[in-house]
């Protein structure tokens, strides 16, 4: 069920990755058309500000993923809803300070970020003053779609998902479109149809937390220090991440200017821009990866968790090798619908900047995918240590020394040399961990010892259709016998197996629709439990026994007598699967 669910997230994942960069791609490609390149140097500037929103609402969105993987693994509405509470008001203060900040001090931040002093004939000041103030109006928009998305990702709400995105990006096309055609407000129009598209999408995925269905709870009396500082701690690994970038972006700008001129600043924005879409690709596999590390790690499942190093590793790679080529080859017309043909050297620039780039994005998916991962298992200290080698010291190194022999070329030939060291240091360190170089999943899971249950003692089988019902409830049973668990409990077992199975497969299969059940029994100690995952639509057996107490004690006799005999029971839905813990 693992690679099946990898695939169910991995669109839509990748699709909320590019609602950050969707926008800023539309408002690239109408500015390089129509506003020319003081206006493409202008947008490139004032990137880091964008980036620094894009860091804290990623950190708060990775902080969701780690803290919410955790409660709703463990069952904890209580701490699920605190999360929720915690990352919604904290979003809300801090995009609120964020845009008063850039409306009374967007002078000083746009001599900081390179654009120069303020003078009567600074067009490129100007120019980039203008798009931050329209950008930032859509700041809590901006913050806010980023939170949603694990949230709705959790809940199985991904055609909402691509919904939003969809309706962000027309909406941005058709609100830039105006402002060259109709209103012609320059970049600071440019901003303003981002701020716009951004609340488009708001919208339509805020409406799904006000259905009586949703599963996340705003709880003010939630709100507390504690879970602040859980959601930022669990968040903060990504925030080193981000600032790597927003300061590897900086000293980019730099390399460039003094190498090539604002020409070679503005094909930095090509670059990235369309580098930004690529990372989509890579941030969006290794975010399922963060999210699944998470929930697999509070279930102490060991087996789920080398599964996921090997699901992640080659989707990564088979997808970023696709996108490389595709980039590679099409570096040139991609270019076109970013410069005209009257601007031929940023042109050149850019093509050549772009070819190169993309070499680094197969090395960049390893790295993020393992970033992702170790954080979702409690390694914060080795995901900060990736973030600032793959983002920042060794790119932006390497770019120094190569551009100081091969100029602006030597720029973009520091994306993949920086990617491949970084990855070159993860190796090193694995090898260092396990005493020796080895590169299966269970080295590079670096989980400690005895962690989890091991293979030995666990017991997983699939069910997708009902007559293997009785033979998987028999080999379990035998299983348990053979593992030394009494034969009332390992009978139990095999009771609880049929019982629940039936129920799923009669009445949450589906005709047409690929349902399974993953069956796993896990033995600790003398105290073996019992996991049952499904697919099918949600629903609570415990709660269900709960409400229906007092009904006929015939009524759903299987299911009565095994919450009977098990000592404790507990569900949680996460990611649209339900799952059933009975503790024998």
């Amino acid at each position: 069920m693992i690679n099946k669910l990898f695939r169910q997230m991995l669109v839509t994942q990748i699709l909320s990755a590019m609602t950050v960069t969707l926008c800023m791609l539309i408002d690239s490609i109408m500015i390089g058309q129509f506003l020319g390149v003081d206006s493409m140097s202008a947008y490139q500037y004032a990137s880091p500000v964008l980036l620094v929103f894009a860091a804290i609402g990623s950190m708060i969105s990775a902080g969701v993923q780690v803290m919410c993987g955790k409660t709703m693994g463990s069952g904890d509405k209580d701490g699920t809803n605190a999360c929720f509470t915690a990352s919604v008001i904290l979003a809300a203060v801090i995009s609120a300070v964020g845009v008063l900040v850039v409306f009374l001090f967007s002078d000083p931040i746009c001599t900081l970020l390179g654009a120069g002093e303020p003078t009567a004939d600074n067009e490129v000041f100007r120019l980039t003053k203008d798009y931050l103030r329209g950008f930032i109006i859509g700041a809590p928009a901006f913050m806010a779609a980023q939170i949603m998305v694990p949230y709705m990702q959790m809940s199985g709400s991904r055609i909402r998902l691509v919904v939003a995105v969809a309706a962000m990006t027309v909406g941005d096309v058709a609100f830039d479109l105006l402002n060259v055609f109709v209103f012609k407000k320059g970049t600071f129009g440019m901003g303003l149809a981002s701020s716009l598209s951004y609340y488009i999408a708001f919208v339509i995925g805020v409406a799904y937390f006000f259905k009586k269905s949703c599963i996340f709870k705003l709880r003010p009396k939630l709100f507390t220090r504690k879970a602040c500082l859980r959601l930022f701690a669990d968040g903060v690994p990504t925030l080193i991440n981000q600032i790597s970038l927003v300061l590897l972006t900086l000293v980019l700008n730099k390399l460039l200017q003094s190498t090539g001129g604002n020409v070679a600043v503005a094909s930095y924005m090509v670059v990235s821009t369309v580098g930004n879409i690529c990372y989509a690709f890579s941030s969006g596999v290794a975010s399922v990866a963060l999210t699944l590390s998470s929930i697999f790690y509070s279930d102490a499942d060991r087996s789920a968790l080398k599964t996921l190093v090997k699901t992640m590793t080659l989707y990564g790679v088979v997808i970023c090798a696709v996108v490389t080529v595709a980039i590679f080859l099409a570096a040139k017309p991609l270019v076109m619908l970013f410069v005209s043909e009257e601007n031929r050297d940023a042109s050149a620039f850019a093509v050549r900047g772009l070819r190169l780039f993309v070499l680094s994005i197969v090395p960049c998916v390893l790295n993020t995918n393992f970033k992702n991962f170790y954080q979702g298992i409690e390694r914060v200290g080795l995901t900060m240590t990736i973030s600032v080698f793959q983002n920042f010291a060794l790119t932006a190194l390497s770019a120094f020394v190569i551009s100081r022999f091969a100029g602006v070329t030597g720029v973009w030939l520091g994306f993949v040399t920086g990617e491949s060291l970084t990855f070159i240091a993860i190796i090193a360190y694995v090898s260092a961990k396990n005493k020796g170089v080895s590169f299966t999943a269970e080295a590079f899971a670096l989980l400690p010892e005895g962690f989890g249950v091991s293979d030995s003692n666990c017991f997983e089988q699939s069910i997708t259709d009902e007559s293997q019902i009785v033979g998987i409830s028999e080999q379990a049973s035998v299983f348990c016998i053979e593992h030394g668990i009494a034969p009332k409990v390992s009978k139990l077992i095999a009771l609880s197996i049929e019982e629940m199975s039936n129920n799923i497969v009669h009445y949450g299969f589906k005709q047409g629709h690929s349902n399974s059940i993953d069956i796993r029994v896990m033995l600790r100690g003398d105290s073996p439990s019992l996991r049952i995952r499904d697919n099918c639509s949600s629903f609570d057996p415990v709660k269900y026994m709960e409400l229906h107490a007092d009904d006929d004690p015939v009524a759903h006799i299987g299911l009565r007598m095994v919450m009977k005999l098990v000592k404790r029971a507990n569900y949680v839905n996460s990611l649209g699967l339900n799952n059933l813990t009975l503790e024998m």
